[in-house]
């Protein structure tokens, strides 16, 4: 990673605000009063009284902030390997630390697809030299993601890839769907896959809905997804495979999948902050920037899938950032490119929820920290709580100050964001990756 840190290589010393000290199985994690955190050679050092009693080379001041473990994006594009129009390694991983992540899934719809060792290898090269904050791979489930043939999972492994995926693109049919479970649990690997039957789907942009109808769109039924979650669930339970439903956007998908969790299938899942946050009503006025796959659907869903969150049956909230340069959301509704650039208001748009009392503070960040760690397994542990000895990946931010997201104040090279010039709650003021500062960023 090319950090911009001006703290020095030896200690630093967190004093005042709150710990978020991390979920647990049975918790969404506590908020305690933070006398101190010490920090050595990028792990932590101490906490309390023993952060206290030792000294540092520099101290950050804390006050009236949360300091909490970084958060941890499961789907993130930073488009590169890429032609670079939509941003690229350094760009959107400063966007990143912006938002208050650490460590961020690098979705595998690359140009080249991430579908060999040899590309992941480029993409982890690429990190060391230009990221702010932790790259993980995720590799493509088939070769240029068709959805037809296997890509070489074990070459993929090997490479460094933590999981596997089809991001947003369709498999051909069930039987290739099986056979990539089938070698991936082989191999151990996790499959996040977005649950879409593609046949149903169509040509949609929209929710099936009312503002569809209104509006003269073409919309994605519900059925389309759901379909596709029952599938997946039916052909996890007979492979035994790891599997992740990625960026549910249907409250009944989150039936199906506390359902399936209560028959002891392994399957987690996540779900968009957008999905949280915003309805199909924000199409209304053929805004092309929530042109987004899945679709905001209903408020009936969305008030489904906060309580999947708040009830730890989704265990993950994902940025699902896609930036875009401007040509590519200026076309008409239909023809534009889906995708926001989301990553730097994610924390933002989740502490809205819970100032409207739809979220706790410790749910939130139990879906932006240990949820999305525990899908991973040890490949991302420090992002999975506090404690001595653990990696000093930390997000320090004000939950009470507000920011105003817009041209001046976003650094993702997309301009389309789901938020631009409104009072927005949360400022983060540090994020540390290794103990070292990745935001402020010192880079131009």
């Amino acid at each position: 990673m090319k950090l911009s840190s001006h703290l020095p290589a030896g200690s630093v010393k967190i004093m005042g605000g709150q710990l978020y000290r991390g979920a647990t199985a049975t918790s969404a994690g506590v908020l305690e009063a933070n006398p101190g955190v010490l920090i050595k050679n990028g792990r932590i050092a101490a906490l309390g009284p023993d952060a206290l009693a030792q000294a540092a080379d520099e101290t950050l001041t804390a006050e009236n902030c949360i300091v909490s473990p970084g958060f941890l994006d499961l789907c993130c594009n930073l488009r590169e390997p890429g032609n670079g129009q939509k941003g690229n390694m350094a760009s959107e991983t400063r966007a990143a630390a912006h938002g208050g992540f650490t460590s961020v899934c690098a979705a595998p719809d690359t140009s080249p697809v991430n579908d060999s060792g040899a590309v992941t290898s480029l993409i982890r090269d690429m990190a060391v030299r230009r990221a702010l904050v932790r790259v993980l791979p995720i590799g493509a489930v088939t070769r240029g993601l068709q959805g037809e043939l296997l890509s070489d999972m074990a070459g993929l492994q090997k490479a460094g890839c933590v999981a596997l995926g089809n991001a947003s693109r369709g498999l051909r049919n069930a039987r290739v769907l099986r056979r990539c479970m089938s070698y991936a649990r082989t191999f151990g690997l996790t499959l996040m896959l977005n649950p879409e039957n593609q046949a149903l789907a169509a040509d949609g942009y929209a929710h099936d809905g009312l503002v569809t109808t209104r509006l003269g769109l073409l919309g994605i039924p519900e059925v389309a997804e759901t379909t596709a979650v029952m599938e997946m669930i039916l052909l996890a339970q007979e492979t035994g495979v790891r599997l992740h439903l990625s960026q549910l956007s249907c409250a009944r998908s989150v039936d199906m999948l506390a359902e399936a969790r209560q028959r002891g299938i392994q399957v987690t899942a996540d779900v968009a902050m957008h999905q949280l946050a915003f309805t199909e009503d924000a199409l209304s006025g053929f805004d092309s920037r929530f042109h987004v796959r899945p679709p905001l659907r209903s408020e009936r869903d969305r008030q489904a899938l906060v309580a999947g969150v708040r009830d730890g049956v989704i265990d993950a909230i994902v940025s699902q950032h896609q930036p875009h340069e401007s040509a590519a959301k200026q076309a008409p509704l239909e023809a534009s490119e889906p995708g926001l650039s989301s990553i730097e208001v994610a924390l933002s748009l989740g502490l809205e929820r819970v100032a409207a009392n739809e979220l706790s503070l410790p749910q939130l960040l139990r879906a932006l920290t240990a949820g999305p760690a525990a899908v991973l397994g040890q490949s991302a542990a420090s992002n999975a709580g506090l404690g001595a000895g653990a990696v000093a990946d930390l997000c320090i931010f004000n939950p009470d100050q507000s920011w105003c997201p817009g041209l001046g104040t976003l650094v993702s090279a997309g301009g389309n964001g789901p938020v631009l010039e409104r009072v927005m709650p949360g400022v983060v003021h540090y994020t540390l990756v290794g103990g070292h500062q990745a935001w402020p960023s010192l880079l131009p």
